[in-house]
């Protein structure tokens, strides 16, 4: 056991089935994972490739991994699929669906094996250009992880950006020149630190008509581009997609608490976010931006993205503000009268922070990113406070809420697939609140810092 009672050293896969109550087609480690052992072991569970949810099994030292696993994704997913009472699972599964069909998209119950394949694969025909941009800074090992990753994606047509922000060295240039150069990997810099205005460098430099964002300490799964980009030729509407992140290892105790608390994941059912239809039960939208997904994987229209001024500078890690650039252009763009989607189909696995240092800092700047961005909206659109004066009382429950200290009763294991819990301590709730209330200062902080500095595709004019 690690800290606060936390298990440390859970085992991350893939299972592919032939349906719920199929064979086993493959079990596998995740990407770039280690070898899959007894013990505890948290699987991504496809049928016949398409991601349908996340189990937590125990496999004895003498069991079939596979069968065993197979068993306890049968035990936990089966109320996707039947006309079974709703257990806790069916009942989190039947609440993404109805808002699916009530926000306007297409109703797909997670689980629901749907007729085609997983993911097209594209070929060619009247398919956009694609700019795949990554915003990286001195960490040369993640960053060649993650550009084999984009290397091997099976959409047809992408170019592929590396912004160094600020660099201190020049170990980034060399890698992208000696490795990445020749398959067309380009090398771009932003010396003005920041998240943000690394990727707004990358929007100037794309040439394609959709721009894909991932991190530098995520792996792509192969299909993840091929199911970004897909939306935007359904909906001429859309500005925005949205994808599904997993995590790559649950190593340490750490890492393994803020799956548990909610990660990055944002479920198995795709959503539909429409400005002119808001989705009922959500009375902060559009400023819940947490809900339509995370800046590790996201795809915009270029056009839309550019229309909006892109990424504030003044958000984002790297800056005072700690983070928020994603949070911003996604209700920016919504703003904008843009519709926004999540598809789960796009999966990247993010490699997440391992220290309990790691996870306070990363609470904290939650928290500071999250009211930084709502500063961030006021501040470049004033005419949006009365709209959002209006949520106050509900946005003060919300983030009362999503900072919460969970007892073990409340806060389940990674996935939310098991019996066992892990508390979210106060000390963590604490610091998310700090934040909350930083957030604001940071963000005038990192606004002063970029005063007079405008998207270098305006600045070239």
């Amino acid at each position: 056991m690690g800290r606060d009672g936390v298990a440390s050293g859970i085992g991350v896969g893939e299972l592919d089935l032939d349906g719920l109550g199929g064979d086993v087609l493959s079990l596998t480690p995740a990407p770039g994972g280690p070898p899959l052992r007894p013990g505890e072991v948290y699987v991504l569970v496809r049928l016949r490739g398409r991601p349908v949810g996340t189990v937590l099994g125990r496999v004895g030292e003498d069991a079939d991994m596979a069968q065993a696993l197979a068993a306890a994704a049968r035990e936990q997913l089966a109320g996707f699929l039947s006309g079974a009472p709703p257990g806790p699972v069916r009942a989190r599964a039947d609440k993404e669906a109805a808002d699916v069909e009530a926000a306007g998209g297409g109703a797909v119950r997670p689980g629901a094996d749907t007729e085609g394949p997983a993911c097209g694969g594209g070929s060619g025909a009247g398919v956009p250009r694609v700019s795949v941009v990554v915003a990286t800074r001195e960490r040369t090992g993640q960053l060649a992880r993650a550009l084999d990753s984009l290397l091997g994606q099976d959409h047809p047509g992408h170019e592929i950006l590396v912004v160094d922000n600020n660099p201190a060295t020049d170990r980034t240039r060399a890698l992208v020149e000696r490795r990445y150069a020749s398959h067309g990997v380009r090398y771009v810099v932003e010396p003005v630190p920041g998240l943000a205005a690394a990727r707004n460098r990358g929007v100037a430099a794309a040439r394609g008509e959709i721009l894909a964002f991932t991190d530098d300490d995520v792996i792509a799964d192969r299909r993840w581009l091929t199911s970004l980009v897909a939306p935007f030729a359904d909906d001429p509407r859309l500005g925005c997609v949205t994808g599904l992140i997993l995590p790559a290892r649950l190593a340490t105790p750490a890492q393994i608490l803020l799956e548990s608390h909610g990660g990055f994941t944002k479920g198995f059912a795709p959503r539909h976010f429409d400005p002119h239809r808001p989705p009922p039960g959500e009375p902060l939208f559009p400023f819940t931006a947490g809900r339509f997904g995370s800046g590790a994987n996201m795809a915009f229209r270029a056009g839309a993205l550019r229309a909006v001024g892109g990424f504030d500078p003044a958000t984002g890690t790297g800056t005072p503000a700690r983070g928020g650039d994603d949070l911003y252009a996604f209700a920016r763009v919504v703003v904008a009268g843009h519709r926004l989607r999540y598809t789960p189909e796009a999966l990247v696995w993010h490699h997440h922070r391992e220290t309990w240092r790691d996870l306070e800092e990363q609470a904290y700047g939650y928290g500071a990113g999250l009211t930084a961005y709502l500063a961030a909206l006021i501040g470049r659109r004033p005419a949006l406070v009365p709209a959002l004066l209006a949520r106050v009382p509900h946005g003060l429950a919300h983030a009362l809420a999503i900072s919460a200290h969970r007892t073990a009763g409340e806060q389940a294991v990674p996935g939310e697939h098991g019996a066992r819990t892990h508390p979210w301590p106060r000390s963590l709730s604490r610091l998310e609140r700090r934040g909350m209330l930083y957030g604001p200062l940071g963000y005038l902080r990192a606004r002063r810092l970029v005063r007079g500095h405008r998207p270098p595709w305006e600045a070239a004019r």
